[in-house]
């Protein structure tokens, strides 16, 4: 992915969205584009116009923390989205994936005992290996089951992006499919700040924004964000309608790779549902899911 062209986009989108009220500012004459000027970005971060005009433009090599703070504060930027700005600097620099150390590759993590052994171990919730391509790489029993409708038996490796936008089926196991859509997207365009030479991960992104309009207009959005934890709505085919909570735990063994759990809150409809997801799965052979 070139760099500054994500860093110009980048910024553009994040000062188009910011009204001069949202910022202070009196709304004085007619504005030909929306959100504040670029002077106005510069005199809120204290900034020449000239130096910002140079990072809008995409030169935001050799920017100072300093700056990059400014910047953040001045377009009103979430830890999230200060955090991708920090990964395209330092992209621009040089260092990759936020200075972490390079990833290694995915295959040994799931194939490795241990971890499917703790994923095992986790009976009454939903628990899975993902990795920055959103790649499904190893479940425990029940996520197996859970996902029945994502993992399939075409053999390829389970994809939850290509589920999202390319699979039909992925309307109806999510409810609340816009905002599960832009959910992916987001957490897309963080890991692509964060490791811009990742040639997975950007043919994967060619692949959805050639085949599905809608991942190309959200992707131009621009839009980052973390999972972490919150609440998710499913409508699974056996058991119908699933309210889960769900945390996000890394494997820092493996650093890019994240285990996910997803619970009911006990007592729930949902947490009795889940039950009876573990009993369909316990009864069921796996190659009949």
């Amino acid at each position: 992915m070139d760099n500054r062209q994500e860093v110009r986009e980048f910024l553009t989108t994040r000062r188009a969205r910011i009204t001069p009220d949202q910022a202070g500012l009196p709304a004085t004459g007619s504005r030909r584009v929306p959100g504040l000027r670029r002077s106005e970005v510069a005199t809120i971060a204290g900034l020449s116009v000239e130096y910002y005009a140079r990072l809008e433009r995409g030169q935001i090599a050799g920017a100072s923390t300093g700056v990059l703070d400014a910047l953040a504060r001045a377009l009103q930027l979430d830890d999230t989205e200060r955090a991708h700005l920090f990964d395209l600097a330092r992209a621009a620099d040089g260092i990759p994936t936020s200075g972490r150390p390079r990833r290694r590759t995915t295959g040994k993590a799931a194939s490795r005992l241990s971890l499917q052994w703790a994923l095992d171990a986790i009976k009454d919730g939903v628990a899975f290996v993902r990795d920055p391509h959103q790649n499904l790489l190893a479940t425990n029993t029940l996520g197996r089951a859970f996902y029945s409708p994502v993992i399939g038996d075409s053999g390829r490796t389970p994809n939850l992006a290509r589920f999202q936008f390319l699979d039909p089926a992925s309307r109806d196991f999510y409810p609340d499919w816009d905002l599960f859509a832009e959910m992916c997207v987001g957490i897309m365009r963080a890991e692509a700040g964060r490791d811009p030479h990742d040639r997975g991960l950007q043919d994967l992104v060619g692949e959805l924004s050639t085949r599905s309009e809608t991942f190309r207009h959200l992707w131009a959005d621009h839009n980052v964000r973390t999972h972490g934890t919150g609440t998710k709505r499913f409508n699974h085919p056996v058991v119908g309608e699933l309210t889960l909570a769900y945390e996000e735990l890394a494997v820092t063994a493996e650093p890019g790779l994240v285990v996910l759990v997803y619970t009911a809150e006990p007592g729930s409809p949902s947490a009795e549902r889940l039950q009876l997801l573990a009993s369909w799965a316990a009864e069921t052979p796996a190659t009949n899911r």
